[in-house]
């Protein structure tokens, strides 16, 4: 990434500057060392591209701030300092293309996203939806955020890019119906996309229940035509042992596999017919196997 030409030495030479000759000896004071410290990260990171140095002195500024408050300094000041060390250390985060540690490495100094600054929170867009949803909904949440003049793109921002592309759309309309940032048209707007994302969440889950249903039934298809051919093969196997044993045990076995599939009663005047037809098969196969084994001794 190509280091941002918006980030200077020069605006930040303005904090805790050097004395003109014209003010008395008395006025100067000692400029805080974080002050400096930021003055040096800006210019390893614009002019000197060195990026990882300009992080790490991003970060000894940090320890600075930690161990000597800017309590001579105006309370303006020490949060521009802070903001300005932010923006740097994202920038130089951006360049060695370490996006994925933008915001772990922010809140390790706030502490909590509902006191980050608004031109901070902006520089964290660039992250994955998924990684910046909790922190700009606390921010968007916390009522001291919400009457800056950031608030309304913060919030536009967070349910167009963040909320819709996570699918969680109940959350981005009771935001928008709930929010006084929003303009009548922009409302609309969003809430027209939001029904048009739902819509398609919908069409997508009716989608996903339907295709399953072809191959179940193919699977259904496929056994009804696989009973035929097992009966098949076990009915040539029950022919083909019933020729190697005598006609008697085989009309036994038979008439034991039929009572056991067909579920015949013997005793009942219904299943004679079959029992007869049975009979007179077993009769025909018997004479088919002797003449066969009359060929058989013929050809021995």
């Amino acid at each position: 990434m190509k280091s941002d030409s918006s980030i200077s030495a020069g605006p930040l030479r303005g904090l805790g500057g050097p004395l003109r000759s014209s003010e008395p000896v008395r006025a100067a004071r000692a400029r805080a060392p974080a002050v400096d410290l930021l003055e040096e990260a800006a210019d390893l990171l614009v002019v000197h591209l060195d990026f990882r140095a300009a992080l790490e002195t991003c970060e000894r500024a940090w320890q600075s701030l930690a161990n000597h408050a800017l309590a001579e300094e105006p309370a303006g000041t020490s949060l521009e300092v802070k903001c300005s060390l932010c923006v740097v250390g994202i920038q130089a985060l951006a360049e060695m293309d370490r996006w994925q540690e933008v915001l772990s490495w922010v809140l390790q100094y706030y502490q909590v996203p509902e006191k980050l600054p608004p031109k901070v929170l902006e520089l964290c867009k660039m992250q994955e939806p998924g990684a910046v949803l909790d922190v700009v909904g606390a921010w968007l949440q916390d009522p001291a955020n919400q009457d800056l003049p950031e608030y309304g793109a913060l919030a536009e921002f967070h349910v167009q890019r963040v909320l819709l592309p996570l699918g969680r759309l109940s959350e981005a309309e009771e935001l928008v119906v709930g929010s006084a940032a929003f303009g009548e048209a922009q409302r609309l707007d969003i809430l027209q996309a939001i029904d048009t994302a739902r819509q398609r969440q919908g069409q997508e889950h009716s989608g996903s229940e339907e295709a399953p249903k072809p191959n179940r039934e193919g699977s259904v298809s496929h056994k009804f035509l696989s009973l035929p051919m097992l009966v098949r093969q076990l009915w040539d196997s029950a022919v083909s042992h019933f020729f190697s044993l005598p006609f008697k045990k085989s009309l036994l076995a038979a008439l034991i596999l039929c009572l056991l599939v067909v579920r015949l009663d013997p005793a009942s005047p219904s299943s004679l017919p079959f029992l007869y037809k049975l009979a007179q098969l077993f009769r025909w196969i018997r004479k088919a196997a002797s003449s066969r084994l009359c060929q058989l001794r013929i050809r021995d």
